[in-house]
């Protein structure tokens, strides 16, 4: 067929795609301007209830003593052969087992795995990293530096770079949305995978279609599609509106310490230390409409039954993704958005029998 008519053909598809594209970022847009203008209103409160703390944040000067903690492992640094960039990482059991590499979310950093640490060295070689943009990796201040592709290819300089040929894949947040592409692309690369309070992009693309509620627990994504200013307004009042994601009495982590706050606070008090992690989510609408996809890795998936930020359907609307027989997935009576921090000793024993048959 002439290529004059095969273009001719295909250009109504063309046309029909731009216009939705151009529709769906016109209310992203409106939805940002809306988010932007409720979270200002937030942070003004914050600044007026408390005036001494001013309208940035404080920057930390010395990290807090439980980020050197040695019983959690030994810090090193890798350069990826992709990128040249060098990314942090925390690593113990080196020669005890299969590498078990944990992807942290927003706002965290390696600390977030530091209960998954003390409990998986004895077994295993557990290495936390800190991701592109976090903590003491490194931080290319462009958005296109934080595409899922560039990020997918992160990870996959992780695993051959320590020396493996796959790995288990334990993900929460941000993380496990990687993780949940990462297993569709990279599949060679993982044996199993642990997924905490997250679901593929294509899955929450078309749930969120139809259960717009959802939409409103997720709001905060609106708003960190607009440049400078949501770094800006997470760092009024000293980065009061983090503290309260992190601490609230019902929608945080339960028992936080100041210290263990300090530690995730510390790398965002940086010089740019917000702008890598929400660099993120400026991606998120990129490759928007997604076909759905096929899920295959034997995963173990947990779920908080009162996650703030997330709707218990999701778990329905990933399982029917699924091959049959590779999901494993469980609700936990109570929880909230953190399990790894905030119910450590239930991930493990899922963790423990999901993994029994690799311990040989």
């Amino acid at each position: 067929m002439p290529e004059l008519v095969v273009t001719a053909l295909l250009a109504p598809s063309r046309v029909t795609l731009k216009l939705l594209r151009a529709f769906m970022w016109s209310l992203v847009f409106c939805a940002a301007l809306l988010t932007a203008a409720v979270y200002g209103c937030i942070a003004l409160t914050h600044v007026l209830c408390r005036p001494r703390r001013g309208c940035c944040g404080r920057p930390r000067r010395t990290p807090p003593a439980c980020l050197s903690d040695p019983t959690l492992g030994e810090h090193c640094f890798l350069t990826l052969k992709s990128s040249g960039l060098r990314l942090h990482y925390v690593s113990a059991g080196r020669g005890n087992g299969p590498l078990m590499l944990f992807l942290h979310g927003f706002p965290e950093n390696w600390f977030s795995w530091r209960y998954q640490l003390w409990e998986f060295q004895s077994r295993f070689h557990v290495v936390a990293v800190d991701l592109r943009g976090y903590g003491s990796s490194d931080a290319p201040r462009d958005v296109d530096c934080y595409t899922i592709d560039l990020l997918m290819a992160d990870i996959q300089d992780v695993i051959l770079g320590l020396g493996y040929s796959k790995c288990i894949l334990v993900a929460h947040d941000w993380g496990a949305v990687l993780a949940w592409n990462f297993s569709i692309y990279y599949p060679s690369l993982v044996e199993r995978m642990v997924v905490v309070s997250a679901a593929p992009m294509s899955v929450y693309q078309d749930y969120s279609i139809h259960h717009i509620s959802q939409f409103f627990r997720s709001n905060y994504v609106f708003l960190f599609q607009l440049p400078w200013l949501p770094e800006k307004l997470l760092s009024m009042s000293d980065f009061q509106i983090l503290k309260t994601t992190l601490t609230h009495r019902k929608r945080g982590i339960p028992h936080l310490t100041p210290n263990e706050l300090e530690a995730f606070l510390y790398d965002f008090s940086q010089p740019g230390g917000l702008t890598g992690p929400l660099n993120y989510y400026r991606n998120l609408f990129r490759n928007l409409p997604l076909e759905p996809q096929e899920l295959a890795t034997p995963t173990l998936l947990l779920w908080g039954e009162k996650d703030t930020y997330l709707e218990q359907g999701l778990v329905g609307a990933i399982s029917s993704r699924f091959v049959p027989g590779r999901l494993e997935a469980h609700i936990l009576p109570g929880v909230g958005h953190w399990i790894p921090q905030s119910n450590p000793e239930e991930m493990h024993q899922y963790m423990w029998a999901f993994l029994q048959d690799l311990l040989g």
